[in-house]
């Protein structure tokens, strides 16, 4: 079989399996599972097989074109590079480990079947923008990844929270999507064809009239697909979805989509400073105020959501700076990890006994209930907080290391602010991220919350796709930064001893800082007794931020537990605390400067509409109403009144005839 029969298949197995499933989910039960584990699985098969077979050697293509469009063709095309081969197995690979978790995350779900196709169709959109090598392809599946979003997020529809977090899904990146677009078309008309290498063959012989707008209107796209400043809103709500959704489109679709579009179309960028310089700027506020916020959540699916962001922002960071290796390399180590930290936070829920959200502060003795979540969330953190010799160390010390090659001036493709502006924010943002992932880990597994019922284990399915996961996490970078360069552009990966120093040393400074700072809280609120702060919130300001328990943690099924008092990220961010556990307000930003105009807009047309135009239409309608009124008053049916009306009319005749006869 050859190369080109086995990618086309790494796409179409999830999409049948998403048919079938949809097609027998309720006529034939017994199938639902196969065809929702087998299929993915397959894929991952094949997928390694090309991956395999491309080698990081010359990229394979392959292309026919569908139908005439015009001047501008579109065609099935693919092209698979290093890039492409690497992270369609990262893809597959996760959706094969969300399929066979789900199975016992979802076991007594109703709609488990529809979830399910919905998956393997989220899976199959995600490997077709990653295999496709024509524009408009891409944006096919780039769409139906939106459209499955919106009904994954909203799979708990009885809940007013998850259909909120859809449509604003569906909304803000759908916001994103109209400017990427309108970037496609006219990138497809400078280049005259949407094939990715002829749109690249094109920008490196300058065949590209305005390569700064075309980039920034693909930005727009990005931003909102990636959930960067400022369209990022939309993820953290999106976790009132099931779990094992989350760590689909944390770690290898939806959200890894744009930032894989950017390191595909990287010349492009490249082109235009001022287009490297806002994605650097983009990035930079992305990783800082993503990293606060994560500091001030409770619940941990948000605390998970805000730190996506976060290393989303490192992505975009490195391609700001010219280093798409470095990018793809931080994406694949995260998408082990993120998604280990995902579903291992799914047996934390499961535990808690809530159904889709758990609130740290309500935490108590779980260590010890579910040891393999603990180990394997542990060593997650571990990677995810960048600590030697896990796996995110690596990726993310080559892009800091990218960062910092680009401000010594010794690359060209990208401008020295931009280097500055990613070192500067990436360093602090590891700062953010240690105390934030030693907060998660402190409260969660040594908090001193009430203790909710115990709900029994966890389905073996649940815990060895943990363990599965957990190996990547902690030996891939260790062992893919000597070879990915092959597969990439032949950048080294090696981190620096410079960045390595810093980068470390301010991770393991916000996790000491975190840990002294709980130490302090839990002191003082070992003289309070436990529940005192649910029941006098007031007292204990300094201790914990009721506002935010109370908007973000639900109860442990029908009871509403005491949250423990030692929180430190209160202590950590001072008066910030309550601006970043509200996401900096953006949303309520967004509501005055968009949401309220355009509601006052359509408050003003509907009153123009009923009150204006309605009254000349009315108006128009009432004049023969009125004049058929009269007419039907004059016909009584009555004979009499019809000769007397004909009489006294004779009468005015004549009497007129004669007043003119006579010269009156």
């Amino acid at each position: 079989m050859t190369t080109i029969t086995l990618a086309v298949l790494v796409p179409l197995l999830p999409f049948l399996g998403a048919a079938a499933g949809l097609l027998l989910g309720r006529t034939a039960p017994g199938f639902v599972r196969p065809l929702a584990v087998l299929p993915p699985l397959a894929s991952l098969v094949l997928a390694a097989l090309v991956a395999a077979r491309q080698g990081g050697d010359a990229a394979v293509d392959a292309h026919t074109e569908l139908t005439p469009t015009g001047s501008v063709p579109i065609e099935l095309a693919l092209h698979i590079d290093g890039f492409a081969a690497l992270v369609a197995v990262l893809v597959a690979f996760v959706a094969a480990c969300v399929q066979i978790y789900s199975t016992g995350y979802l076991r007594d779900d109703p709609r488990y079947p529809s979830y399910a196709a919905l998956v393997s169709l989220f899976t199959s959109a995600m490997l077709l923008v990653v295999y496709s090598g024509d524009l408009i392809v891409l944006l096919v599946g780039w769409e139906v990844m939106g459209i499955c979003s919106y009904f994954l997020v909203g799979h708990y529809w009885e809940t007013p929270e998850a259909r909120a977090a859809s449509l604003k899904a569906f909304l803000v990146t759908k916001l994103g999507d109209v400017p990427f677009l309108i970037g496609l078309f006219a990138l497809g008309a400078d280049a005259g064809s949407f094939r990715i290498t002829r749109v690249l063959d094109a920008v490196a012989s300058g065949g590209i009239d305005h390569p700064t707008v075309i980039a920034l209107l693909l930005l727009a796209g990005v931003a909102g697909k990636s959930a960067q400043f400022p369209l990022h809103t939309w993820l953290p709500d999106a976790m009132a979805g099931p779990t094992p959704v989350s760590a689909l489109i944390h770690a290898a679709t939806m959200v890894a989509a744009g930032v894989y579009f950017t390191a595909r179309l990287l010349p492009l960028f490249e082109a235009s400073r001022a287009a490297m310089v806002v994605l650097a700027v983009m990035a930079a506020v992305t990783m800082a105020g993503s990293g606060l916020a994560a500091l001030a959540q409770d619940d941990i699916k948000r605390v998970l959501a805000y730190s996506t962001i976060g290393q989303l922002g490192y992505m975009t960071g490195a391609l700001a700076v010219g280093d798409r290796g470095a990018a793809v390399f931080h994406l694949l180590s995260h998408g082990a990890f993120k998604a280990l930290l995902f579903l291992a936070a799914g047996v934390v829920i499961h535990a808690a006994g809530t159904n889709s959200l758990a609130a740290m502060s309500r935490m108590h003795g779980l260590r010890d209930r579910i040891p393999d979540a603990y180990w394997t969330m542990t060593v997650a953190l571990l990677a995810l907080a960048a600590i030697p010799p896990f796996s995110g160390f690596f990726s993310k010390e080559s892009v800091l290391g990218a960062a910092e090659h680009v401000t010594s001036g010794h690359t060209g493709h990208a401008p020295g602010a931009a280097g500055w502006i990613v070192l500067v924010a990436g360093l602090f943002t590891a700062v953010l991220t240690a105390a934030y992932t030693t907060r998660l880990w402190l409260l969660a597994f040594r908090g001193r919350g009430a203790e909710a019922p115990d709900h029994g284990r966890q389905p073996l399915t649940m815990t060895v796709v943990l363990w599965v996961l957990a190996v990547p996490s902690l030996a891939f970078g260790g062992l893919a930064y000597r070879a990915l360069p092959g597969w990439f552009d032949g950048r080294d990966l090696t981190p620096t001893l410079l960045t390595s120093i810093l980068g470390t040393g301010l991770a393991l400074v916000g996790g000491l800082l975190t840990y002294g700072a709980w130490q302090r809280t839990a002191a003082l609120a070992a003289r309070v007794p436990l529940g005192a702060v649910a029941a006098h919130p007031e007292e204990d300001a300094g201790l914990v931020e009721a506002e935010a328990i109370a908007s973000h943690a639900p109860a442990y099924g029908d009871i509403a537990y005491a949250p423990d008092p030692a929180d430190p990220a209160r202590l950590l961010l001072g008066p910030l605390h309550r601006h970043a556990a509200a996401g900096f307000h953006l949303d309520a930003v967004y509501s005055a400067l968009f949401v309220r105009p355009v509601q006052a807009g359509a408050s003003l047309v509907r009153f123009l509409d009923r009150e204006v135009v309605d009254t000349y239409v009315h108006g128009a309608a009432a004049v023969p109403r009125l004049l058929g009124a009269a007419v039907r008053r004059a016909q009584t049916g009555n004979v009499q009144t019809y000769v007397s009306a004909l009489l006294a009319g004779t009468v005015v005749l004549v009497v007129a005839v004669l007043l003119v006869a006579t010269g009156v």
